[in-house]
C-alpha cells in the first residue's frame, strides 16, 4: 500500500512541475498570437497570409484596370451582370466543358480554392465558357454538379460567343480562340485573373516591382511543379484572396 501512495505521489509531483513551467510558456506564446487556436464552429479560412503587403493593380495608359461591363446567363438560368459581383472578391477564369487537355485540372484547383474559403457569401468565381454553342445552361449544370461546385457565387456562364471572347481578349486580356485542329477545337488561357470588392484586377508583383498580374491555374498546389519545371500559383493565390477579403 505505501509503495501505491508513493506513486500516486510522484504522479502528483510531474503534474505540478508540469504546471510550474509549462502552462505559463503556452499562455504566453497564446496572447503572442505564436499559437494558432481555430474553433470547430467558426467560418473562418484555415489559412494564414505571409505578410501585409499590398496587392498591386494592373495599370494601363495611367489608369487601373477595371473589369468591363459583362451580362451572361449561368448555370441555373439567371441572367448575370459584373454588378453582380460587386463587393466581393472574386477569380475569373475561361474554359469549355468538353476541354480534353488544361481545363479538369482548372476546375480542379478552383474547387479546391472553393472549399479553401467554405460559407463566405463575398467570394466567388465567373467560369465563361468559350464554346457558348455547346455548353447550354443544362451542360454548364451538369457540369457544376459534377465538380462538386457549392459556393452559391461560382457562376458558369454562356452567352454569345462574341460578347465572350470580346471580354476574353480585350477585357482581360486573357487568350481564348476557336483553332481547327487545336485539342477539343478551341485554345485558351489556362490563368485565372483575381479581382478586387471594386471590380480591379489585383495581383502581388514580381522582384521588379511590376504585377504578375495573372495566376497559373493549371498546376495544383499538392502537385507543386509541373513537368516543365513551373511551380504552382494556387498557394500564393489563396493567401492574395484571403488578403483582398481580410483588408478591404
Amino acid at each position: 500500500m505505501k509503495s501505491t501512495n508513493y506513486s500516486y505521489v510522484g504522479i502528483a509531483f510531474i503534474v505540478l512541475v508540469f504546471g510550474i513551467i509549462f502552462i505559463p510558456r503556452i499562455i504566453d506564446r497564446i496572447q503572442n498570437n505564436d499559437v494558432t487556436r481555430l474553433e470547430s464552429r467558426s467560418d473562418n479560412v484555415k489559412l494564414q497570409t505571409k505578410d501585409d503587403t499590398q496587392l498591386s493593380y494592373l495599370v494601363i495608359n495611367g489608369e487601373r484596370k477595371k473589369v468591363m461591363p459583362f451580362s451572361f446567363t449561368n448555370q441555373y438560368g439567371k441572367v448575370i451582370t459584373n454588378k453582380d459581383f460587386e463587393g466581393k472578391v472574386y477569380l475569373v477564369e475561361f474554359f469549355f466543358t468538353t476541354c480534353p487537355t488544361i481545363c479538369p485540372k482548372m476546375n480542379q484547383n478552383l474547387v479546391d480554392i472553393q472549399n479553401t474559403f467554405p460559407k463566405r457569401d463575398d467570394f466567388g468565381i465567373a467560369s465563361f465558357t468559350i464554346n457558348p454553342d455547346f455548353d447550354t445552361v443544362e451542360v454548364l449544370k451538369n457540369y457544376a454538379d459534377q465538380y462538386g461546385v457549392s459556393n452559391p457565387n461560382w457562376h458558369f456562364l454562356t452567352g454569345q460567343q462574341d460578347d465572350i471572347y470580346n471580354l476574353a481578349n480585350v477585357g482581360f486580356n486573357l487568350y481564348a480562340a476557336e483553332v481547327e485542329g487545336a485539342a477539343g477545337g478551341f485554345e485558351h488561357s489556362g490563368n485565372f485573373a483575381l479581382i478586387d470588392r471594386q471590380g480591379y484586377i489585383r495581383s502581388r508583383t514580381d522582384d521588379f516591382g511590376n504585377p504578375k498580374i495573372y495566376y497559373k491555374g493549371v498546376i495544383s498546389q499538392k502537385e507543386q511543379i509541373n513537368d516543365e519545371g513551373e511551380s504552382e500559383e494556387i498557394s500564393a493565390l489563396k493567401e492574395d484572396i484571403l488578403k483582398l477579403l481580410n483588408h478591404e
